[in-house]
């Protein structure tokens, strides 16, 4: 036979490359391709294993590079509180992540893990970020533009960490302040709620156009996936209390717990996570009726839907009874990724035997798998895995707590102005001689953020983050002649002694989250009450309330002059004295009943026995002087 000749032999070394080349072009890995076909792409290549890892979601302390590399694991959270290290730096949080998503990107495929963390009220969990006012103030101010500004500057501080997932806005409808969570609400009306979703543009940026319904969307490198939580009727349980069962009609879930999930999903919302809670005693955790049958199918949602943190587990009386038969109610459900957090081998063991032996079909693997990867290509993760240190600056920004301080001016609400209304106290002067400042919540910033501040429930104190107490915004804002005296908690002889030209007294509740601050009785605990009347009986005074959601007050509204509704305002302690000195005038208007007493809980704006304390929508105005 011949030799070829040198044209002949070109070509094949050219068909060569081609092939070569062919090999080497990987679909899903093409931005350029649509997204569809990217998914489709990467889903026929995956494993049964592989699959399953992308519905995992653990804890930060068990998500070493090898675990994820072995286990395929699509997703690793920060628990409450859970950070690398104590008053960790921005870059001490990127190397944390990086490190993990580094055991993702060195499996066969490659598929990045997705970080998530809570930022409910800014990015919380973070030594110096900025903590804005919680949702219960924020729902005062009706304002969604400002709203949204706050998921914009919380988008860049935790990316500023290099974490692309967040687990917020919560969208509940907190319809009794007995609930623990009551604070993460924005109102007790449903149309608040809807109004401040504009939070998740914010968040992930403006949907394009022409959009199709229900597909998740997320604008690039400074921007996060949010998600809307928790789904649904959380804010409506009998008597308040977390976790457990919302007692309502299919017509009243629907009018009061679910018009913002239409909003949520309108504009684009990446996750949606599923809430502890029963309706009408079904665990949401397994009602397919309404996470697949209502959200998947008829709101059309195609991002994907997450547990809540151990939520399977909770789907039997107690936890983790039966736990074969709750990844079969769970995942069967519809949920796509479980927040497991911490023994992933037993869910991935039990999954894997249930699709096997046909207890679970392939094909819910595989729409929570579409789900998932379809979250992540639009992220951009793909493309840009890893974290950089371009955003660092970011993280608790003068900009950041400028516009915190806006949103605490915005969020207060004035209760009572002066014994009589022609004889107002406030605006205070800030030329005096002399003037008092007590209370439990005066000096302690903790206090002030409340719970989901550095850790899980809160911390007391001054130690857990950067920010500024309401004392010392006292004395930044008093004109350098004025003696300010701080004494926590005087008894009245101090006070009648000391000729005070008047007094501002801080009290509220103690750090909570969750069902730890579900409460009966929701009175101020001591000494907030004996500080109110040692201080207010002796001298005119102002109480400045710091709380999650209205507490009792009745009692005390008489001896004192002036009231001041100021939630649990964050780090930006300096917007509340600039109200109480005029610098800015109070605008708020009360986005929740306040009670007389807890006899008349639950107390809502349209109830046939509505008689409050303060009405839904009251609070007082002032000039700036």
């Amino acid at each position: 036979m011949g030799r070829l000749s040198k044209p002949m032999m070109g070509f094949m070394l050219l068909c060569c490359l081609a092939v070569l080349t062919e090999a080497e072009y990987i679909k899903y890995k093409d931005p350029k391709q649509p997204l569809g076909a990217r998914i489709k792409d990467l889903m026929k290549r995956m494993t049964l294993e592989e699959k399953i890892g992308q519905m995992v979601q653990i804890e930060r302390t068990v998500a070493t590079p090898d675990v994820m590399k072995q286990y395929f694991i699509g997703s690793v959270l920060s628990g409450g509180g859970s950070v690398p290290a104590p008053k960790a730096s921005a870059e001490a949080w990127i190397n944390a992540v990086n490190e993990i998503q580094k055991g993702s990107l060195s499996t066969r495929l490659g598929i990045p893990m997705i970080y998530g963390i809570d930022a409910v009220h800014g990015h919380n969990n973070v030594y110096n970020a900025t903590i804005f006012p919680h949702n219960v103030g924020l729902g005062v101010t009706r304002d969604p533009q400002l709203v949204k500004k706050i998921g914009e500057a919380t988008a860049l501080e935790v990316r500023a960490t290099g974490i692309p997932y967040v687990f917020a806005p919560c969208i509940a409808v907190c319809r009794d302040p007995r609930w623990g969570r009551c604070y993460e609400s924005y109102s007790e009306d449903p149309r608040i709620v809807q109004a401040m979703t504009e939070i998740i543009p914010g968040l992930q940026g403006e949907l394009p156009a022409k959009s199709r319904k229900g597909i998740p969307f997320v604008a690039g490198k400074q921007k996060v996936a949010a998600c809307a939580k928790h789904f649904v009727g959380d804010g409506g349980t009998t008597k308040g209390i977390d976790e457990n069962n919302t007692v309502i009609s299919l017509n009243g879930l629907l009018s009061i717990h679910m018009p913002a999930y239409y909003n949520s999903i309108s504009k684009g919302v990446a996750t949606v996570m599923v809430s502890y809670s029963s309706w009408n005693g079904k665990r949401m955790h397994a009602n397919g009726d309404l996470v697949t049958g209502f959200l998947k199918n008829k709101l059309k949602f195609k991002g994907f839907v997450i547990s809540d943190w151990q939520g399977i587990d909770r789907i039997t009386s107690p936890p983790h009874l039966n736990y074969s038969y709750s990844v079969e109610a769970g995942v069967g459900a519809g949920i796509d990724m479980i927040m497991i957090p911490y023994n992933f081998t037993e869910f991935i063991d039990d999954l894997t035997y249930q699709v096997k032996n046909n207890i679970i079909p392939m094909s819910r693997i595989d729409d929570a798998v579409k789900r998932i990867l379809r979250v992540k290509f639009v992220m951009g993760i793909f493309e840009n895995p890893l974290a950089d240190f371009s955003l660092v600056n970011q993280l608790g920004s003068k900009e950041h707590r400028e516009l915190a301080r806006e949103a605490v001016r915005k969020s207060l609400v004035l209760l009572k102005n002066g014994k009589s209304a022609d004889k107002p106290l406030l605006p205070l002067p800030k030329k005096t001689a002399k003037i008092l400042v007590a209370g439990s919540h005066a000096d302690n910033l903790g206090n002030q953020c409340g719970g989901w501040t550095i850790t899980w429930q809160g911390l007391g104190g001054n130690d857990l983050t950067i920010g500024t107490t309401i004392l010392n915004a006292v004395k930044n804002t008093v004109d350098p002649t004025t003696q300010v005296v701080y004494n926590e908690n005087p008894d009245a002889e101090f006070v009648k002694s000391n000729k005070f030209s008047f007094a501002i007294v801080v009290v509220g509740e103690p750090t909570y989250a969750e069902m730890y601050g579900d409460s009966f009785n929701l009175s101020i605990p001591e000494p907030g009450p004996s500080t109110i009347n040692n201080v207010c009986g002796a001298v005119k005074c102002v109480v400045v309330v710091i709380s999650g959601r209205p507490v009792v007050i009745q009692p005390y509204l008489a001896k004192l002059d002036a009231l001041v509704a100021a939630w649990l305002p964050g780090t930006e302690g300096q917007g509340v004295a600039d109200l109480l000195f005029g610098d800015f005038g109070f605008s708020g208007k009360l986005a929740r009943t306040w009670f007389k007493t807890v006899d008349q809980l639950p107390m809502n704006i349209g109830d046939p026995h509505y008689d409050p304390l303060f009405p839904f929508g009251f609070g007082l105005t002032t000039k700036p002087t």
